[in-house]
């Protein structure tokens, strides 16, 4: 563990949504997303209820409120589709593969590597899970940061999403 990573986890607790956090999940989805983009209170709270496991939040510990998250779906599918956003019975638990829904910061947090820190606890867990790619779509400006953290664009994505039009990304976990 470096310097950084040591000053991530004592600032934050990264650890598992709980079912009474469903609710500020929404408020924080709604300050990170567009209208068009954000997930919807009834899809956010069926996708805790059915994959909270799923769920990393970075809690700090200072005020005891989630800072941000990461979210999303294992499935055995190779490609992402709108569908894991709305539809939380495509979630399969035992799937090997995660499509990442959402890396939600609230603005006070970002740039200052939590986001990374996320996305680098949560590639660490779910490759000791087993599990052996995670998805993600993004739009255009933000390719270069995923790829910072190990992701390769795929190019465009099939996705929809929104009206905009998204890249698909992965990193490989075996």
């Amino acid at each position: 563990m470096d310097i950084e990573e040591f000053s991530m986890h004592d600032r934050f607790e990264f650890r598992t949504i709980r079912p009474e956090e469903a609710e500020e999940a929404v408020v924080i989805e709604n300050i990170c997303f567009p209208p068009n983009e954000a997930c919807s209170r009834e899809s956010m709270i069926a996708r805790i209820a059915v994959a909270a496991d799923l769920f990393l939040v970075a809690i700090d510990r200072k005020t005891g409120e989630i800072a941000g998250f990461l979210n999303g779906i294992a499935t055995d599918e190779y490609s992402f589709r709108d569908e894991f956003f709305t539809d939380e019975t495509t979630h399969n638990c035992d799937g090997k593969n995660v499509m990442l829904l959402g890396l939600d910061v609230l603005p006070q947090y970002r740039r200052q590597g939590l986001g990374r820190e996320l996305v680098m606890t949560y590639c660490f867990r779910e490759r000791e899970r087993g599990r052996k790619r995670l998805v993600l779509t993004c739009l255009l400006e933000k390719v270069s940061m995923y790829t910072k953290f190990g992701f390769r664009d795929l190019g465009v994505s099939a996705s929809k999403w929104g009206g905009e039009e998204w890249h698909e990304m992965d990193i490989i976990l075996v």
